[in-house]
């Protein structure tokens, strides 16, 4: 297996471990603020409910970045890398706003300029996050573009 390879496969379990912490969080928010809030209970802090849920998330989470592929036609466009920086970059960002909100709800009242912090942070960081996540995953179709551009 090559270098490519397992870069690929990480990439991979690194994308759906951020939509199945998404999906898992934003189904146990909307549990907690509705009337069945007793169905997330927590033990050392961590949702029970969350967990099951993470883990189906897991399971699905191929299947639901194969839609998002097809939904946007990742695979007919000439240019693949805008769509899919700003798919890794909404991963991040809805993987952290949605563990701030399961978490650390103290953490949402404070505010930056009317706008909540925790958006303004999570959007700082996932726009450095797929920077480093691009540094590390997109780099050898970086490097043949620039050799195809100085012919």
């Amino acid at each position: 297996m090559g270098v490519i390879a397992v870069k690929l496969t990480i990439s991979t379990w690194l994308q759906n471990l951020g939509i199945a912490c998404s999906i898992a969080s934003f189904f146990t928010l909307f549990f907690r603020i509705s009337d069945f809030a007793w169905v997330t209970k927590s033990v050392y802090y961590i949702p029970v409910f969350f967990v099951i849920l993470f883990l189906l998330g897991l399971v699905i989470a191929e299947d639901v970045r194969k839609v998002f592929k097809k939904m946007f036609w990742y695979e007919k466009r000439h240019e693949q890398r805008p769509i899919w920086q700003v798919g890794i970059g909404f991963i991040f960002f809805l993987a952290q706003i949605g563990v701030v909100l399961v978490f650390s709800a103290g953490l949402t009242h404070l505010k930056l300029g009317g706008m909540p912090l925790f958006f303004v942070i999570a959007f700082m960081n996932a726009f450095i996050m797929t920077v480093i996540y691009e540094e590390i995953f997109f780099r050898k179709e970086r490097a043949k573009t620039t050799v195809n551009n100085s012919k």
